[in-house]
């Protein structure tokens, strides 16, 4: 089969609107976790998001377009003309250039109007533009619009694991033969009343609204529940003979991949669905010694117990540091896989381990090496990056630095 490599990333998050900004403020322990500004949250028990605040979707499109998409697109959209441009592919052929999109719920802030829109002021009153802005393959069909990619349009909505699966799924493309390059996006924007007061009443979020910039604690004794996010990373998988021909500047080669299902329950896990997903990841791989993992670390008391324990019978006594991200970013949902890879990829690239923030209180249950609080230089030639989903659904992807 056909190698796989990354010649292009992209990422917007709280932290910043493009992969090099938001990396420097991760490294640097910085959160984008604060006060929700969107909407009035005075009546509801959760108040704190990792929100992108200072975007303007006008930088990407015109004004006419904007009420046509959802925010997950156009911040999908942010990604991928980064990725694109970081890429500099001056010809292609279309046809052998796909797309591969992830979001674990889409457009839920266009439902939430639409719907009020309908109770309020009657069924004429939908937006036309309702339906085309909320799907969660609008994204992928945008993103081939906007640079005429002709080549297989796929999407995964796969909870939080979807970002993964959607680079697992470019690869497969690739590898088959199906496209000789494929652009990865994943992009989630949930932060309105109904995605906040939905995860609330499963009291999955922490309620630290006094402290938000310690709300998110992943693996930490003190931890409550994980802090809602937005953003979109997008990356640019292409076959290792056309990148090598035209003299691309390759990131990392994509070496190994897992994807399981727990079979269990729809929103806690097991040990054995993760678990999985890493083994295969790994026997892919072919044995690649993995120098950093970066959890899925939600923050939330059972997966962080539950991934810390997959780890340790995954590696053993030998597991390599383990940091989760999302202290910084806040849990993007089905964008998080396709952040955190990019993430994975500029650590491999820097070298340099970025930090798993707000470790204060032991857990005797998360007794790993999370590098708390402040990243740690390191020399980094492959990276393992795990999602795990509501459902049981669990993916993970190996990155490797060409030698």
């Amino acid at each position: 089969m056909k190698r796989v490599v990354v010649t292009g990333i992209g990422m917007i998050t709280a932290l910043g609107l493009d992969k090099e900004s938001s990396f420097k403020a991760i490294c640097e322990g910085k959160t984008g976790v604060k006060k929700i500004t969107s909407f009035d949250v005075s009546e509801f028990p959760v108040k704190i998001a990792a929100e992108i605040t200072d975007f303007d979707p006008l930088t990407v499109v015109d004004g006419k377009e904007v009420k046509k998409l959802g925010r997950f697109i156009q911040l999908g959209i942010k990604a991928c003309k980064e990725a694109m441009s970081d890429a500099d592919i001056r010809e292609f052929d279309p046809h052998s250039f796909g797309v591969s999109s992830a979001a674990g719920i889409g457009g839920l802030p266009n439902i939430e109007a639409n719907s009020n829109i309908l109770l309020e002021r009657g069924v004429k009153r939908i937006s036309p533009f309702f339906i085309p802005s909320a799907l969660v393959n609008m994204l992928g069909g945008i993103v081939s619009i906007e640079h005429g990619l002709n080549g297989p349009n796929l999407s995964s909505v796969t909870a939080c694991a979807a970002g993964t699966h959607a680079i697992s799924q470019a690869a497969k493309c690739i590898m088959l033969g199906q496209a000789s390059h494929m652009l990865v996006v994943g992009a989630e924007s949930t932060i309105c009343g109904v995605g906040i007061g939905g995860f609330a009443a499963m009291k999955a979020l922490s309620t630290r609204n006094d402290d938000p910039k310690s709300a998110s604690r992943p693996f930490d004794a003190e931890r409550d529940g994980f802090v809602m996010g937005e953003g979109a990373g997008a990356l640019v998988l292409e076959d290792y003979e056309s990148a090598v021909a035209r003299g691309a500047k390759i990131y990392a080669e994509l070496v190994g991949f897992g994807e399981s299902g727990d079979a269990y329950h729809i929103t806690s896990p097991t040990l054995e669905g993760p678990l999985s997903a890493m083994r295969q990841a790994v026997k892919m791989a072919g044995g690649v010694k993995i120098d950093y993992v970066n959890a899925h670390g939600t923050s939330t008391p059972v997966n962080d117990k539950n991934e810390t324990a997959a780890l340790k019978a995954l590696f053993g006594v030998d597991c390599p540091p383990v940091t989760s991200t999302k202290g910084q970013t806040g849990h993007c949902l089905g964008a998080a896989g396709a952040i955190e890879a990019v993430i994975s990829i500029m650590a491999m690239r820097d070298g340099i381990i970025p930090p798993t923030i707000n470790q204060t209180t032991p857990d005797a249950d998360c007794d790993l090496d999370y590098v708390p609080n402040v990243a740690r230089k390191a020399e980094i030639k492959a990276v393992m990056s795990n999602s795990f989903g509501f459902g049981g659904t669990n993916g993970s992807v190996i990155f490797k630095k060409m030698d």
